[in-house]
């Protein structure tokens, strides 16, 4: 199983920055696409930005230009972020990192979620 570890939340004024972390470690074969999602209160989670093993990516268009999500591999363990730039008060919300992985090379893949850090835009 693949634990995660998150970090970077806090408080921002709108046109802020924060960075986002989220550490991966387990004793699995691979550890493959790993994402950040975010719960607004009221609204269902919603993935933000995903990034492959290869270090392909992917935004939902809310952010396209403003976030920038990016990796650091290593053999089980994976560090990724979310630089996120130009905030603004509607990305205000709970920020959970997600891990997919296989604990052996047939195996289907799984999914591990962090345990959220809160994000609040406001002037």
């Amino acid at each position: 199983q693949v634990q995660l570890v998150e970090s970077g939340g806090g408080f921002v004024q709108p046109g802020g920055s924060l960075r986002l972390s989220c550490a991966a470690s387990g004793s699995v074969f691979s550890i493959d696409d790993m994402g950040w999602y975010r719960q607004a209160p009221g609204k269902e989670r919603e993935l933000v930005a995903r990034i492959s093993s290869g270090g392909s990516t992917d935004y939902v268009d809310s952010v396209k230009g403003r976030f920038t999500i990016s990796r650091d591999n290593a053999k089980n363990a994976v560090t990724v972020y979310l630089q996120m730039n130009s905030l603004k008060p509607e990305g205000t919300a709970v920020y959970y990192c997600k891990a997919e992985y296989r604990v052996f090379s047939f195996s289907k893949l799984f999914g591990s979620w962090g345990q959220g850090t809160q994000v609040t835009v406001s002037s």
